[in-house]
């Protein structure tokens, strides 16, 4: 089993990053990669200390996509946690979480569902806040009976509460997962492009920015999905990844771990790059 795409509590995850080390034992493979911040990072390769297999620090960026696509997030696989030019790239995604946060409480409270930034805050212990920190504190008050019923309802795109944030631009995020030392994947392509076309276009762009490789291989693909981008990578000459984006209770349907064929065969180009980018800092 490998897993190169899940979250903790140090964003919005429901599982510690001691815990996800802990229930990862024995994969082969295995990385812990919360949104916009790697505070979990250095908790979790401790945790995993004497396991045995490749454990690996990483994050998960969201990014402003081109013209005609769709969502963009980028996985940082490898971070030094301590670099410092990724801390100063992420202060500045963090200022427009906040500013967003902000934003859709009073949005909300302008709807009739008042709530405060003290109780979202609550929610994400102290960690990175996130939308479904907002959704837990709306259930609190009763407004919803879900996260999923506060997403579709008032918080997620198109709703009457939702509000934009600040999404650095792709060859901004690749070159800062770069000087930490890591290997820049984009998370579900199929977030990002439905048509094949368009991907391959859009995926040779990228390269030529530095992309390294896709998550081919993510839970939600279907077979035929999963093999397109298989495909896609091996014409463009692209690494290959496998995610869960686990989330635990947040996420309910996605459980841990990627059962993947040849193992060190599909893992082994990813891992090779990732060697390369750590000599080049």
């Amino acid at each position: 089993m490998i897993d190169l795409h899940c979250h903790s509590t140090c964003s919005d995850g429901t599982f510690t990053p001691e815990e996800l080390a802990e229930m990862g034992r024995g994969f082969s493979v295995f990385a812990i990669t919360d949104h916009d911040n790697c505070d979990g990072g250095a908790r979790f390769l401790e945790a995993s200390r004497g396991q045995g297999g490749v454990r690996l620090a990483g994050i998960e960026l969201s990014l402003e996509p081109e013209r005609g696509y769709g969502e963009f997030h980028m996985l940082g696989l490898g971070i030094d946690v301590e670099a410092r030019s990724l801390a100063g790239f992420l202060e500045e995604i963090r200022r427009g979480r906040d500013d967003r946060n902000e934003r859709m409480v009073a949005k909300l409270c302008e709807l009739g569902m008042p709530l405060t930034m003290e109780e979202v805050v609550a929610e994400s212990g102290g960690e990175v806040v996130a939308r479904p920190h907002v959704a837990r504190a709306m259930m609190k008050r009763g407004y919803v009976g879900s996260i999923a019923e506060a997403f579709a309802k008032a918080i997620g795109p198109g709703c009457p509460a939702y509000c934009s944030r600040f999404h650095p631009q792709p060859e901004a995020a690749i070159a800062a997962i770069h000087a930490a030392g890591g290997v820049a994947v984009m998370a579900h392509p199929r977030s990002w492009a439905k048509d094949a076309s368009m991907l391959r276009a859009g995926l040779a762009k990228l390269k030529d920015a530095g992309l390294d490789g896709i998550e081919a291989v993510y839970q939600a693909n279907t077979p035929d999905v999963t093999l397109d981008h298989l495909m896609a990578a091996k014409e463009l000459g692209l690494a290959v990844s496998a995610g869960s984006d686990f989330h635990g209770a947040n996420k309910p349907t996605i459980t841990l771990g990627m059962k993947v064929e040849c193992e060190d065969e599909f893992i082994a180009p990813l891992l090779a790059r990732l060697g390369e980018v750590r000599k080049g800092r």
